[in-house]
């Protein structure tokens, strides 16, 4: 089912009026960038955990995405992450690995979620639970905000690892994303093993090296 966002304000009030204890917010990150995985992550939020400053990934700066998510796993919430990497991104496309990314992410929690809160409009696959896709989930459901906490700094964490294994790429400044500077870089050392081949800017510059 997809629910437009501005009707969305008190839904996970009204899912736990209505039996649904364990309430799961799901979001990834990484559709955009030419190079790394797409992360997903779940998160069961209880409605009356408090967590001060949460908001959607996007509008926190890195430091306080930094503390949301400690803040997150010292309350020993039931989280999980699903990652797929670039090559099966090339294989299966993005839209199909980042639900992929989100399924795994769900089934991998150690507690069983009541009801799936998705953001986005496509519903995950072959998913077990009920489920509800939110346009815009990430600005409007505190369980699906979590979500795109964690599941942002875990990506940005795995990019800043890159950094050292691939230093002429500035992995842990544009994360992979299309930026003036990652262009540049692609056109001066060509793509690295990290890169997604299937992405046109990639892709251009994939016969003119001999790295794949």
């Amino acid at each position: 089912m997809l629910i437009d966002s501005q009707k969305f304000s008190h839904l996970e009030l009204m899912l736990v009026d209505k039996g649904y204890q364990h309430v799961c917010g799901v979001d990834e990150v990484g559709r955009g960038p030419l190079a790394g995985p797409v992360v997903a992550a779940a998160v069961i939020l209880p409605y009356d955990c408090e967590l001060e400053g949460l908001d959607d990934s996007k509008k926190l700066s890195s430091r306080k995405r930094e503390k949301l998510f400690e803040k997150i796993v010292e309350a020993d919430l039931p989280c999980a992450i699903g990652i797929i990497d670039n090559e099966s991104i090339d294989k299966m496309n993005i839209l199909r690995a980042s639900l992929m990314a989100m399924r795994k992410a769900v089934m991998d929690l150690k507690k069983a979620p009541s009801v799936v809160l998705v953001d986005g409009n496509q519903p995950i696959p072959n998913l077990e639970y009920p489920q509800f896709s939110i346009v815009r989930g990430d600005a409007q459901c505190r369980s699906i905000a979590a979500a795109s906490i964690i599941a942002k700094v875990t990506r940005d964490r795995i990019m800043e690892n890159y950094q050292a294994l691939y230093p002429s790429f500035s992995f842990s400044k544009h994360k992979g994303y299309p930026t003036a500077e990652h262009l540049e870089e692609l056109r001066e050392h060509g793509p690295c093993e990290i890169h997604r081949r299937s992405f046109k800017p990639v892709a251009e510059l994939v016969d003119q090296y001999a790295l794949f």
